[in-house]
């Protein structure tokens, strides 16, 4: 109980550290960095208003007029969407609609990974130099540590759970020391169950695939769930090369 209650008062002070830090770097942006960053952000609240996600019958119709080059238009669309915390899974559910089971699958896998990439090296360029010099807080190193061996499996665990949110997983993935590469092969593989639900599941609005998709469903999160369980029993290092990785 004494070790907890230490690392509360730890964490509670690496989170102070961390506001203050960042309240110092606002305060020293110039004005052509503030009017980049309210251009931004009146951008963003403009697109997210009025931008409307299309819905199937004009996807639909959107591929009857692109043809071939629809299912490269899809997935720009489907990696621009998922830049922000938004639910990835219409887009999802419409690639097993549009393009039947196996090819919606490879579509939005593919465009998903790439979304989950592209999220974390922006995240990384913009926040990296900043977040570094804290990750060696006590509150959170040994945590760090553990990501950067072993983050993969708790990635791939997560991703597995569809209730865990894609695109804030890629936000809070960015802050810490985790490989590309892990990151990328843990996103690729830890979102085959729940992409295959949604896929299947659109697949199965027009009637052509077989029941069970709830169950499947069940039984992937509880597999995403022992995942999280088996990471957090097995041992991790304490020393770890946390510098020049983010």
């Amino acid at each position: 109980m004494t070790t907890f209650r230490d690392w509360i008062r730890s964490f509670g002070s690496f989170c102070v550290q961390l506001i203050h830090s960042a309240w110092g770097s606002i305060r020293a942006w110039s004005p052509r960095r503030w009017s980049l960053i309210i251009a931004l952000a009146l951008a963003g609240v403009a697109l997210f208003i009025w931008l409307d996600i299309p819905d199937l019958s004009q996807m639909r119709a959107a591929a009857a007029r692109l043809g071939a080059w629809f299912p490269v238009a899809f997935t720009l669309g489907y990696v621009i969407f998922t830049q922000f915390p938004l639910p990835r899974t219409i887009w999802t559910i419409a690639a097993g609609i549009l393009f039947g089971p196996w090819r919606g699958l490879a579509i939005s896998l593919f465009a998903l990974t790439i979304s989950a990439v592209l999220s974390l090296l922006i995240v990384r360029s913009l926040l990296g130099d900043w977040i570094r010099p804290h990750l060696a807080h006590p509150a959170v190193y040994t945590i760090n540590a553990h990501l950067e061996r072993r983050g993969w499996l708790a990635i791939a665990s997560l991703r597995m759970v569809a209730g865990v949110p894609f695109s804030l997983l890629n936000y809070v993935a960015a802050l810490t020391p985790i490989s590309v590469s892990h990151f990328t092969v843990a996103t690729l593989f830890g979102s085959i169950p729940t992409t295959v639900i949604g896929v299947f599941f659109g697949d199965a609005l027009t009637g052509t695939a077989s029941p069970g998709i709830i169950a499947a469903f069940i039984v992937f999160a509880l597999a995403g769930i022992g995942g999280l369980v088996l990471d957090s029993r097995l041992p991790t290092p304490v020393q770890s090369r946390l510098s020049g990785r983010l």
